[in-house]
């Protein structure tokens, strides 16, 4: 091959002769060129490009990497799921510590739901060739779940709270029976009162019983009175909160004071005859807004709570 030359800076046309071997070393300088920049372009660009996010980038370069570097990937990624699993197990130990709680509020028997055991599973056996989960995909299943734990934490906070001011609440409501005493000497409503044989309106019910047995609050909450009054005798008014107040009357001693906080259950005063009355008994009242309610309600309501929760807890 002959290639000729022309140039306005020469004086005169120049000629060079090729040969096949000239032709030949040309050919291998250029696949060798075109071999080293491909090499150049795989080493150094592909890890630039998959530290920028190109996602095949980024599985090339840890694929083209030394097994000490892919060695250590691994390692980086199996100490960060480690972590990952380490949260979400003190995430499950707060939603059972939470479920527990929540089961106990709510009067569930243990047996029925253990927070401790693992729940049945079952299913058909999956073919062979079915899909293995990526690494990518198992962290990406970790986050969802993580994330599943914390709104499950988020709303088993929400139900605990709901049902413990429910708890508070029926705590506050004269529930117990102020005297324990087998029978009502008289009821509710409408009556022969007893000193002037006329129809009268009876506020309360009556526990007979004899003088000193215990009388107990029937709910928590504070004394508004303690005083001796003229139809009452020994009387003692305990505010609960919400408008309802409970009034024992004819009590023949008073154990608490003006302003003394009792507690449910608490003993406050003893049966009696003081004031208007033919015999010893405790004369209890509810009122709501400072009208009288019939006390059976409340108590009823208490019983058959008390009765749920004894039956739960077998």
């Amino acid at each position: 091959m002959q290639i000729i030359l022309v140039h306005p800076g020469l004086r005169q046309a120049r000629s060079i002769t090729l040969k096949t071997r000239h032709l030949v070393v040309l050919l291998l300088a250029f696949v060798l060129l075109v071999c080293t920049a491909s090499a150049a372009a795989f080493y150094f660009g592909l890890p630039l490009l998959g530290r920028m996010g190109v996602p095949f980038a980024s599985a090339a370069s840890a694929g083209s990497a030394d097994p000490a570097h892919q060695d250590r990937y691994v390692r980086e990624n199996i100490a960060a799921m480690a972590v990952k699993v380490g949260e979400m197990q003190a995430q499950m130990m707060r939603l059972d510590a939470l479920g527990e709680r929540v089961q106990g509020l709510a009067g569930i028997k243990p047996e029925t739901f253990n927070f401790r055991e693992k729940p049945g599973r079952g299913g058909l056996e999956p073919p062979p060739e079915g899909q293995t989960m990526s690494p990518e995909a198992f962290t990406r299943a970790l986050q969802q779940l993580s994330l599943e734990l914390e709104q499950r934490g988020d709303y088993l906070n929400v139900v605990e709270s709901a049902l413990m001011q429910d708890k508070v609440q029926f705590k506050m409501l004269p529930t117990v029976q102020p005297a324990n005493v087998g029978y009502n000497a008289s009821g509710f409503g409408w009556r022969i009162d007893p000193f002037n044989g006329r129809q009268a309106f009876h506020g309360g019910i009556d526990f007979a019983g004899p003088t000193g047995t215990p009388i107990v609050a029937a709910a928590g909450g504070v004394v508004v009175a303690a005083e001796y009054h003229p139809q009452y005798g020994n009387l003692l008014e305990i505010d609960h909160g919400n408008d309802i107040v409970t009034r024992y009357a004819h009590a023949s001693r008073l154990h608490v004071k003006l302003g003394d906080i009792v507690r449910r259950g608490q003993r406050v005063a003893d049966i009696g005859s003081t004031g208007r009355s033919t015999g010893a008994h405790l004369h209890f009242e509810v009122l709501v807004k400072n009208i009288h309610q019939d006390p059976h309600k409340f108590l009823s309501a208490g019983a058959a709570a008390q009765a749920r929760l004894l039956s739960a807890s077998r």
